[in-house]
């Protein structure tokens, strides 16, 4: 993947070399530092949404209440180092797709959000944010969350790795923030706070990570139609890690066994079916993941 003529972002905020401090947080429900540093290391290692596992876990603490978080401020702006510099022409390219391709296609303006680059621990409206958890969005906040050192994780875990594949994993959380614009991820999260048993919302979680990937796969399609910069190769990187990161394939990993009714994020398989039917037609209507089989 070529990135030479992609233009930084400025909505980058390097927390990276300031610590994991800037104040003191609670938790709504009574979860502590402790229980939530937890459940982020239990999400990473078996491909669960770690946002997931606290909302249970408020849930069952009988806490409603949102996670308040005072955050180190961090240099603003688009980073000049290798990792930072790639990671902010990748979100200055989301947001110029975005902004043609939301309103054209969806009717909707589309609002850039903020990407926090950080090194092991920072903290977020959404409570606090661990490398081990890998990369997240915030939708209390509106910000994505990136320690760039799970670039690294993902060729020594996953057997993964290059630009497109890293740049796909950046635009996968920009789907997520997409999917808020369009006002798809509060209802999910409504869904969810009310499903039956923790199958049905774990069901919904699926069609909801199924939907980023496919919205990658469609800011991949147009940026590609712009500047021409991405070939056969970095597609198939881009597959082997959509495919790396299913869930059947990280709890086989894991614990041995695959248990479906767990899954949070699709199958290997779901997963590259919905990034490449993104790829091939760069059409958001396609990306309906929750009017399908």
């Amino acid at each position: 993947m070529q990135d030479d003529d992609l233009r930084p972002s400025s909505n980058v905020e390097d927390r990276r070399g300031f610590g994991g401090g800037g104040g003191g947080f609670r938790v709504g429900g009574g979860l502590g530092i402790g229980t939530i540093i937890g459940l982020g290391l239990l999400g990473w290692a078996l491909g669960i949404n770690p946002l997931v596992l606290i909302e249970g876990a408020q849930m069952v603490a009988g806490g409603g209440g949102q996670m308040q978080t005072s955050a180190p401020q961090g240099r603003q702006g688009a980073p000049t180092d290798a990792a930072g510099n790639f990671v902010a022409r990748v979100l200055g390219e989301t947001e110029d797709v975005w902004s043609q391709v939301l309103p054209d296609q969806a009717n909707r303006t589309y609002t850039a959000p903020k990407l926090v680059l950080y090194s092991g621990v920072t903290q977020s409206a959404c409570g606090t944010a661990q490398s081990a958890m890998g990369p997240f969005y915030c939708p209390q906040d509106r910000k994505v969350y990136l320690d760039t050192s799970f670039f690294q994780d993902m060729q020594r875990r996953l057997g993964g790795g290059g630009e497109f594949a890293y740049a796909y994993v950046i635009a996968h959380e920009v789907g997520h923030h997409v999917e808020n614009l369009l006002g798809i991820l509060p209802k999910v999260q409504a869904a969810q706070r009310a499903a039956s048993s923790r199958a049905e919302a774990n069901q919904l979680s699926v069609r909801n990570e199924l939907m980023a990937d496919c919205l990658a796969g469609v800011w991949a399609y147009w940026m590609n139609r712009r500047h021409n910069n991405i070939d056969e190769s970095d597609v198939r990187q881009a597959v082997a890690t959509a495919s790396a990161i299913g869930d059947d394939r990280l709890q086989r990993q894991a614990q041995g066994t695959v248990v479906p009714d767990s899954f949070t994020h699709g199958s290997a398989e779901q997963r590259v079916r919905w990034l490449t039917t993104g790829l091939k037609g760069g059409n958001v209507a396609a990306c309906d993941t929750f009017r399908t089989q």
